[in-house]
């Protein structure tokens, strides 16, 4: 029931010039997660360059690829549709933040707050929306990944 509610929730909200975050009651405090999707070679160097930049403190922020067989939707309380839909992120906090807004946290996470704050900033926001919603419905077509528009992508199995 917590995945639907968390699913509705992000969709509720207008892609453009929103706040994307809910709270989620799954997982500890302490570190964020940044939810990606594995097979989309644009997330994979994006998480990439954030692992090398949070490669001195490992414990504020774990990288968790959805597209693998142990992704477990209950231990995080986001579905594999609503992670794939965009950017997902959990915040230490537990609060799971969308789109533009997961990049900010996802940004400062790692030591670069002034990028979050930057992206965060009135005049580039509504920029950055746009861009990000364009990429987002269209990122599986540009990564060569066609049979699967729709954000249900068949997963990878053990």
């Amino acid at each position: 029931m917590l995945l639907v509610v968390a699913f509705r929730s992000c969709l509720r909200k207008s892609v453009f010039f929103s706040q994307r975050s809910f709270s989620s009651q799954r997982g500890a405090l302490g570190s964020t997660r940044i939810l990606y999707d594995g097979e989309c070679p644009v997330c994979v160097k994006e998480i990439s360059f954030l692992q090398f930049l949070q490669r001195n403190r490992p414990d504020q922020v774990d990288f968790v690829d959805i597209s693998l067989p142990e992704y477990d939707e209950s231990k995080y309380g986001v579905s594999y549709e609503m992670a794939m839909q965009e950017m997902t992120v959990i915040d230490k906090y537990n609060k799971v933040h969308c789109g533009v807004s997961a990049f900010s946290v996802m940004y400062s996470a790692v030591g670069l707050p002034w990028l979050g704050w930057f992206i965060s900033l009135p005049l580039v926001r509504p920029v950055m929306d746009r861009a990000y919603g364009v990429f987002a419905r269209n990122r599986l077509k540009w990564t060569g990944r066609e049979g699967c528009t729709t954000g249900r992508c068949v997963k990878k199995q053990n």
